[in-house]
């Protein structure tokens, strides 16, 4: 069975954190820490516009020596990220963010943010997928054993 980002985001939910582009970097930074993820997405109204995640806050702020609380998240957010759909599955995303060096993929369908999936949902969908397999098979080869 492939899983499907929808499969993902019914299980996960499809909540994500915005912050718009006038926002100051620190104003993103604390949202993050708040709930505790590694990224924003970047929205005007329902368009998205960008992300901004910890990878960017090191490289462009930090090692620029620059404030967050002076830079605001529109000059530093990664703009027109990459996206992906319900209908992906998890093997297409772990591709897509495997070769894009990405940990974070927002999810768009119709135009419209419908969540966000990280690397660690792929990883944890791949490993269920595979805990599954393994039952399957000791149930068969159980079972095997059993009529001889």
């Amino acid at each position: 069975m492939t899983t499907s980002v929808k499969q993902i985001l019914d299980q996960k939910g499809s909540a994500f954190h915005a912050v718009r582009p006038t926002d100051s970097v620190f104003d993103a930074l604390s949202l993050m820490a708040q709930f505790d993820i590694g990224c924003v997405l970047v929205t005007d109204g329902d368009r998205l516009l960008g992300i901004f995640t910890e990878r960017d806050y090191a490289r462009k702020v930090v090692l620029k020596g620059l404030l967050s609380r002076d830079v605001r998240v529109g000059d530093l957010m990664t703009p027109n990220p990459c996206t992906v759909t319900p209908a992906h599955t998890v093997d297409e995303v772990m591709h897509i963010m495997t070769e894009n060096r990405f940990r974070h993929v927002p999810v768009v369908e119709h135009g419209r943010i419908t969540g966000i999936v990280t690397i660690g949902d792929m990883v944890k969908s791949i490993v269920s997928q595979q805990q599954a397999t393994i039952k399957q098979l000791e149930s068969y080869i159980a079972g095997d054993l059993a009529a001889e």
